[in-house]
């Protein structure tokens, strides 16, 4: 508990703010997808989002993006209730379509000693945000 406390010091304002937000917008998130389905959620979100003009994202659009993203993947980690990645890609995708960004949800998988592992994820300009890792290959779009 020691560390989460620092590391929660560590963090300016609008970072606490956008955490506690996460961890409070990721099990609606899945609540709705579990009672509207993926698709309908996704398109929810879209109309919520308001229908603003997408722009190409800046050097500091990239940064700030990939710190949500990490922060959403804390919050999904550690919030009241552990949110999948398809959980935390969907609500990642609609809070930067929110900003104007053209982010895209990915969904990929990968087969490891026989077993099929699938994975959901953004990438903004091409760029996997908070993946660093990431060896999932995306389904065509």
């Amino acid at each position: 508990m020691g560390q989460a406390l620092t590391r929660w010091r560590q963090l300016s304002g609008v970072q606490k703010k956008q955490l506690v937000l996460l961890g409070v917008a990721l099990p609606v998130t899945g609540g709705l997808i579990r009672m509207l389905g993926f698709k309908r959620t996704s398109a929810l979100f879209e109309r919520l989002g308001g229908q603003r003009s997408l722009h190409a994202a800046t050097p500091q659009d990239l940064h700030d993006a990939e710190a949500l993203a990490q922060l959403a993947n804390i919050a999904g980690r550690r919030g009241p209730v552990q949110a999948t990645c398809l959980r935390q890609a969907v609500l990642l995708q609609a809070w930067l379509r929110h900003r104007g960004l053209d982010a895209q949800l990915r969904i990929g998988v990968q087969k490891t000693a026989g077993a099929v592992d699938a994975h959901a994820w953004v990438e903004l300009e091409g760029v996997p945000l908070a993946q660093p890792n990431l060896s999932h290959r995306p389904f065509p779009q």
